[in-house]
């Protein structure tokens, strides 16, 4: 066939739209019951779910006769929270507010809830109240370890720089230690960089065929650190474009149209068959194939979303042609786009779909499992995991959020959030020797990266770190009080020799950056069905005074690169400080307490082992 024949077909094809549209898209019903709480510096909504919903869109209005607007908390590219309860903190108190709610689905908001309205109270002489209760008489569960499965990162091509990086810092070496904390301090299997088919990995010689000896050279090192690449099929080699001079970021990937679209499928189809050949077929069936990046956004793709469909579909077909143990997915799109629309083409054309992959920022991810449920009982495939392939607290580069200790339980929202909806919340990236947008001109600059050039681990790095520390099996912890599950949130887990309990505090109001003592919280965690006797206490903690990178350069005075005095200090102060609080009780009902303060923003972990 053609390229005009082929194109023709597609074109006809693509035309013809799917006879079924999957549960999660059109219009939802909106939620009945929302019910308004006042609390201390906030109003807590709560509502129940609705079938199908990926999410809710909460709008505010000054009266019950106002406009009612989307509750914009200033972090997001997606507004709409996945499930409730919800705080809104962007109040004043007094003030009354009111409220209604909208379901959201892959095609929008739909119609708007009853209205219902709090004004939230001033703050009284001491923190508010939050009780949370651990039951370790409960079977422990496994926790979903969503945040090991994936990390991202600046392209794997860093891995052989060999020029002076920010601050004269040794930007491979650096980078290849980045991966090894990930791995190590915090479990990360598998790392998603963008660009596997960038200039010095991949190029296209006079006869047509491709050579990968870069890439060989990049994978190797890679894969000395243990972990798994995620092989992002991007961008388009400049001599296979339909316009080399769309670009995207200051390394000039080309992220045009293919001018022939079987040369797309000849190049995805030598990478498989070459990737197998290096590294063996059964360690390839491993990774996955993520076709693109954010192809939603115009930056990064030029095409229609319908070139997009072909583009997955040349992809998918030429990857399992070679493989079909291989997952592939898409639409890896910016703010949880696209995807049931991927799915109802893939449905329509018997395309093959392993998993979908989106984005989202600002706020904890949405739950898609509508879309893949329905695709699954449409086709009676296999339903297709669900991974956030890129994730974090803000979309915007060189943010100070990102710094920022207000990010730390953010990231802890986001993770408990994703346990039981996706497969995969992949913090977007790990380090800050990255160069999208250009490289780093100060040591805290507001980069995506958990650890900043240099290593030293962020406030988020810690958030995850703690997370990966709670042993054994989930049991129950609930959350009572001023603000409970909306703002302060809690994990629990057990050994037979220890009992895990992790408390945060945060709000998605990123008005909030630098904290508000409205919303400092004291917790009392009560814990029930213990083995009679005393119990040894430790404690870590995020905030403004503990593991807070941030505040450690400032002590030292700032500016934009530290010393070498300043580093030496800036490492020695790169821990998790530990904390010997006074033993406890637990008396013959099996009952302890133990009473922290937990400001907003703030993590608190607690360790119990019987003496």
């Amino acid at each position: 066939m053609t390229e005009t024949s082929a194109r023709e077909d597609w074109e006809q094809r693509i035309g013809q739209p799917s006879d079924e549209r999957l549960t999660g898209t059109g219009e939802l019903p909106p939620p009945d019951g929302l019910v308004a709480e006042a609390g201390t510096g906030l109003v807590r909504l709560d509502w129940p779910p609705v079938e199908g919903a990926l999410g809710y869109l909460v709008h505010r209005a000054g009266s019950p006769e106002g406009l009612f607007e989307p509750l914009d908390h200033l972090g997001g590219d997606v507004l709409a929270v996945p499930h409730p309860p919800y705080a809104d903190t962007l109040v004043e108190p007094g003030a009354t507010y009111y409220y209604r709610v909208a379901t959201w689905s892959q095609d929008g908001a739909g119609a708007l809830s009853a209205t219902a309205s709090a004004a939230p109270q001033p703050a009284g002489p001491a923190p508010a109240r939050v009780v949370v209760s651990v039951d370790t008489t409960a079977a422990p569960a496994p926790l979903p370890d969503v945040w090991r499965r994936m990390i991202g990162a600046e392209h794997y091509s860093l891995l052989i720089w060999d020029q002076p990086g920010p601050g004269g810092s040794d930007v491979a070496a650096e980078y290849a230690e980045a991966l090894r904390i990930m791995r190590d301090e915090v479990g990360v299997r598998a790392v998603r960089a963008h660009g596997t088919f960038l200039p010095e990995t991949v190029s296209v010689r006079e006869d047509g065929s491709f050579d990968f000896t870069g890439l060989d050279e990049v994978y190797d090192r890679f894969l000395e650190t243990g972990l798994k690449p995620v092989v992002e099929l991007s961008f388009m080699p400049a001599a296979l474009c339909e316009d080399p001079d769309y670009t995207v970021f200051e390394y000039k990937a080309t992220v045009s149209v293919p001018k022939d679209w079987s040369r797309w499928g000849d190049l995805v189809r030598d990478l498989t068959v070459h990737l197998r050949e290096r590294y063996g077929a059964d360690e390839v069936a491993t990774w996955e194939f993520e076709v693109w990046n954010e192809a939603n956004l115009e930056v990064f793709w030029n095409g229609t979303r319908e070139d997009y469909f072909r583009l997955y579909e040349i992809a998918a077909r030429a990857v399992k042609s070679v493989d079909g143990r291989i997952p592939v997915g898409g639409p890896s799109s910016a703010a949880a786009g696209w995807v049931g629309g991927l799915l109802e083409f893939c449905l329509a054309n018997d395309v093959p779909i392993d998993f979908v992959s989106t984005h989202t920022y600002g706020n904890a991810p949405l739950d898609m499992r509508p879309l893949t449920r329905s695709y699954a009982k449409a086709t009676g495939k296999a339903e297709p995991e669900i991974l956030w392939t890129e994730w974090g607290v803000t979309p915007t580069h060189f943010h100070r959020v990102n710094d920022s200790v207000f990010a730390a339980p953010f990231v802890l929202r986001g993770m408990k959030s994703a346990l039981a909806t996706t497969d995969c919340l992949a913090y977007w990236v790990c380090s800050d020797q990255f160069e999208e947008l250009g490289w780093p001109p100060r040591l805290l600059h507001g980069g995506f990266g958990l650890l900043t050039v240099g290593n030293l681990r962020k406030p988020r790095f810690w958030a995850l770190a703690m997370l990966s520390a709670l042993a054994g099996g989930r049991v129950p912890a609930s959350v009572t009080g001023d603000g409970a599950e909306a703002m302060v949130e809690a994990l629990a887990t057990k050994t037979a020799a220890t009992v895990d309990v992790l408390v945060w505090n945060g709000t998605l109001d990123q008005s909030k950056i630098d904290g508000a003592a409205i919303l400092d919280r004291t917790v009392a965690v009560e814990l029930s069905g213990l083995t009679p006797g005393r119990y040894a206490v430790v404690s870590s903690r995020v905030d403004e005074k503990h593991a807070n990178v941030k505040r450690t350069w400032e002590h030292l005075g700032g500016g934009d690169w530290p010393t070498d005095d300043q580093w030496d200090s800036l490492r020695d102060a790169d821990t998790l400080p530990v904390e010997y609080l006074a033993d406890v009780t637990a008396g013959a009902d099996g009952t302890a307490s133990v009473t922290v303060e937990v400001p907003m923003p703030g993590i608190r972990s607690l360790r119990l082992t019987r003496r």
